[in-house]
């Protein structure tokens, strides 16, 4: 049986999960009345709510005599971590770019890590069935793009297939429409070479990936480098450190219990498995992923895998808020730490530190939307705690300097809202790199901007322009510090009493801004249930009731009409609150407060904040 490894990597929503399911389906991996369109490798709850992939995942079929083991990677940069270690178990990669979009952001960084690592390419022009596809246009994109990563010439010479993955049709010619994707896996099998891996030596695995089972406790998944490996063999799993032979450094014997393949969707157990194949092997108590596991007589490590450092950070703490308790099953620091501390087993690309005070952790990430999803993960296993404000993370240049992260950012929006990004981008310092009009009345711009002038800025986007604009972005560099930013222009509203929030008193405050509470819902004293049209907070009593009285009046039984609140999701939050503010995260509610409750106790900080500035 010949083995192909290979990995599929393309921007976010440009159709890799949905290409890899008609691959399952056309290799007769499943039932031939499975819905189409329902994702079958976005197994996660979250992954499905949301329409993206978050974890990668393995997965393989027989075309032949070959089997072809796929890997289907994340598109969002947040989730950059999960493609670096996929990347060492395979010998080639799907590079997907949407027939509209062309190379966007993360098709650049995937792609250049791919190649920086010798992998060879197959190009996938995908969604030739849209109406606004140019392919022959992104076929020229994608070839700049390998000259800017300075592909090899052999990696430059890929082949270029044109595809639906909605449709399941791949051709190497647009004016000979495909009818399946036969033309995908002969290619695969033509293009891809087999692993180089030694099946007669002694046994090497790199562990790239971790699973967990309550039967079988971590189970590691990589590739086999060299030899083979039975179920019952004495293993040797070496710690983390420079690649080569171990030396004396102590490192853990285990014994093989349970050994996997993968067929289709389904993990197969088997008794052995040779160099080049992709396993997972149960039994290591201590394994992490980046180890290296080895036959116990030839102690020699793999280059461990590199991944980048994270950007951003915020402060998780124990939930100390009036409603503290209510909603949550695990709430008490132990727990809080437990979790966080577990989560890095699979997460590499976060990082967890304890502070000076016990009850608080810093976690550190990749972006927001890598924080907001481990976040939401927890509160919905019943955890209740507290989030700061996202910050980024500095470092020091060569002199001595102060640098900070700057991401390069995408947009894509209608010609008539290009003043009022631009205006709204002038302030956060923002530098246009270029600007093209592809026609069809939208406008494509590219800026480099810091980190911190990105926070807060989603949302503020999707208001400019009336929902229209696409916006996407990724690390890009380590630069000079760019000074202050604005913040937040508007103030917020700040229940000064603990209560019920009631119709009446929401309509008298809905006139002076935007409510965050619908009636019915409890507020405490502290807690924020709207913005302001002006810049300076405002505290209010939204739990005020309609004086009673005998006396009928014309206007006491009109109908009162609320405005819809706005829906804070924790993205949202993440990027709306200041630095005075926490996000109270429970299971089933997400609210906004002070970190100071008391109104009195916010004057005397804000004074105190003046007072030092001005000294």
């Amino acid at each position: 049986m010949q083995i192909r490894n290979i990995a599929i990597i393309a921007h976010v929503d440009h159709g890799k999960t949905t290409l890899v399911d008609q691959m399952l389906r056309q290799a007769g991996v499943f039932r031939a009345n499975q819905l189409v369109g329902e994702r079958v490798l976005d197994s996660n709850p979250l992954e499905r709510e949301r329409g993206i992939t978050i974890l990668s995942k393995n997965t393989a079929v027989r075309w032949g005599d070959t089997k072809i083991n796929i890997v289907d990677t994340p598109g969002h940069a947040d989730f950059g971590g999960e493609v670096e270690r996929i990347l060492r178990m395979v010998d080639g990669f799907l590079l997907l770019v949407d027939a509209a979009e062309g190379p966007m952001p993360q098709t650049r960084f995937v792609a250049g890590k791919a190649l920086a690592l010798g992998l060879k390419p197959i190009v996938l022009v995908n969604k030739i069935d849209r109406q606004d596809a140019e392919p022959l246009r992104v076929h020229d994109e994608v070839l700049e793009l390998f000259l800017d990563l300075e592909a090899t010439p052999e990696q430059f010479n890929s082949p270029f297939l044109y595809t639906s993955g909605r449709a399941g049709t791949a051709t190497f010619d647009l004016k000979k429409p495909g009818t399946d994707l036969t033309p995908l896996f002969q290619t695969i099998v033509d293009t891809i070479p087999a692993p180089l891996a030694d099946p007669d030596g002694p046994f090497q695995m790199l562990v790239s990936t971790l699973d967990y089972s309550s039967y079988l406790g971590r189970i590691a998944i990589g590739r086999i480098e060299r030899g083979r490996v039975r179920v019952g063999e004495t293993v040797a799993l070496l710690p983390l450190g420079a690649p080569g032979p171990l030396g004396d450094a102590p490192y853990e014997q285990a014994r093989v219990v349970k050994l996997f393949g993968f067929d289709g969707l389904e993990r197969v157990e088997q008794q052995s498995a040779e160099a080049g194949d992709i396993v997972a092997l149960a039994g290591l108590a201590g394994v992490e992923i980046g180890k290296t596991v080895t036959a116990p007589d030839y102690l020699e490590r793999l280059a461990g895998i590199a991944v980048e450092e994270p950007t951003i950070s915020v402060d998780c703490k124990v939930n100390d808020s009036p409603f503290a308790g209510r909603e949550g099953k695990f709430v008490t620091g132990r727990q809080l730490r437990e979790r966080l501390f577990k989560e890095l087993e699979r997460n590499v690309a976060l990082r967890v530190e304890e502070t000076d005070d016990p009850q608080t952790f810093t976690v550190s990430g990749r972006g927001e939307l890598h924080l907001g999803i481990l976040m939401e993960t927890m509160r919905r296993e019943g955890y209740e705690f507290q989030v700061s404000r996202p910050r980024i993370i500095p470092r020091e240049g060569p002199d001595g300097e102060r640098l900070e992260p700057y991401e390069e950012l995408m947009i894509d929006i209608p010609e008539g809202y290009l003043g009022v990004v631009m205006e709204q981008l002038g302030p956060r310092r923002a530098e246009l790199l270029d600007m093209r009009n592809p026609g069809a009345g939208t406008v494509r711009m590219r800026f480099k901007i810091p980190a911190r002038g990105l926070l807060g800025y989603r949302s503020e986007f999707l208001t400019d322009t009336r929902g229209t604009g696409i916006m996407h972005h990724r690390f890009l560099q380590y630069g000079p510090w760019a000074g202050p930013l604005s913040g937040r222009r508007r103030g917020v509203m700040v229940a000064d009493r603990e209560g019920v929030a009631v119709a009446y008193a929401l309509f008298n405050l809905q006139e002076r801004g935007t409510m965050f509470v619908r009636p019915g819902d409890p507020v405490y004293e502290g807690m924020i249930v709207g913005e302001t049209a002006r810049a300076e907070d405002m505290d209010v009593n939204p739990a005020k009731e309609k004086k009673l009285s005998n006396m009928r009046t014309t206007a006491s039984d009109e109908m009162i009409v609320l405005e819809p609140p706005r829906l804070v999701t924790l993205e949202l939050a993440l990027e709306y609150i200041e630095d005075d503010e926490l996000i109270e995260v429970t299971p089933s509610s997400i609210r906004l407060r002070k970190r100071a409750l008391g109104a009195t106790e916010r004057r005397k900080l804000a004074r105190n904040a003046r007072a030092a500035e001005e000294s």
